[in-house]
């Protein structure tokens, strides 16, 4: 890195199997390392595999999580482990794809007491899954995202519309909205036709959710504001010594 750019103590957990296949992952590094070169906003970075986040203390020293996309997980427990510890010890947190649909599942186990909440990509044959399949693939497809007023979306992408793309054939349950959010959840972005695309956490220094990519927004060399507010949170937390 280059002297010029802001030295950051700033830790970032990427949670996920990471794979050259995946083309999320690819883009990783060098969002981060386009987020150096045009914000001066140096994240440590580390790979965390999911079966390891399932560990004690797996996210010790973190100063942000992100559950990057890439289900099936080889390891759900670790996956739900991670957004738990994200959500409970106030630490940043920023779920994409598969991110969100297990940042949802969590949600429901843990504080709506859905213990038997189910994602059907994980377990095909469960009756009345929280995450469904979706009626239209997003694979490769690109689409508008209307956004709520006062949200942290709306502050974050500086938006009311926006359009994102996806990689993603799994969505969450209408049936299923309403105790998430009489338990607290917002789900603040919807597509075209009313289907949740962003959910976030009220209270929660940083808790953001989308069914969309940012990471396969344009070339890659220009990190998407939900990154950029990700490594603004990141410093944030480090700052403060937690």
């Amino acid at each position: 890195m280059s002297a010029s750019y802001r030295t950051s103590s700033a830790r970032l957990a990427l949670v996920g199997d990471r794979s050259p296949g995946v083309r999320a992952h690819a883009r990783v590094p060098a969002l981060l390392q386009a987020l150096a070169e045009r914000d001066q906003r140096v994240l440590d970075a580390y790979w965390i595999p999911t079966p390891d986040a399932e560990q004690p203390g797996a996210l010790d020293g973190f100063d942000a999580v992100w559950l990057v996309p890439g289900s099936p997980y080889a390891s759900e427990a670790g996956a739900i482990a991670a957004v738990r510890t994200a959500r409970e010890r106030g630490i940043p947190f920023l779920g994409t794809c598969g991110g969100f649909q297990h940042a949802v599942l969590e949600y429901a186990r843990s504080v709506c007491s859905l213990k038997d909440a189910a994602h059907a990509e994980n377990r095909p044959g469960a009756e009345d899954p929280l995450i469904v399949p979706l009626a239209c693939s997003l694979v490769g497809h690109e689409g508008a995202v209307e956004v709520e007023r006062g949200s942290l979306a709306e502050r974050v992408l500086g938006a009311e519309r926006t359009v994102e793309r996806y990689h993603c054939s799994y969505g969450t349950s209408p049936a299923y909205l309403d105790v998430l959010r009489d338990h607290g959840l917002r789900f603040s972005g919807w597509d075209e036709t009313g289907d949740v695309r962003i959910a976030e956490l009220p209270g929660h220094p940083f808790f953001l959710a989308t069914l969309f990519q940012p990471e396969l927004a344009g070339d890659g060399t220009r990190p998407h504001p939900v990154v950029r507010a990700l490594a603004v949170a990141a410093a944030e937390h480090a700052g403060q010594g937690t």
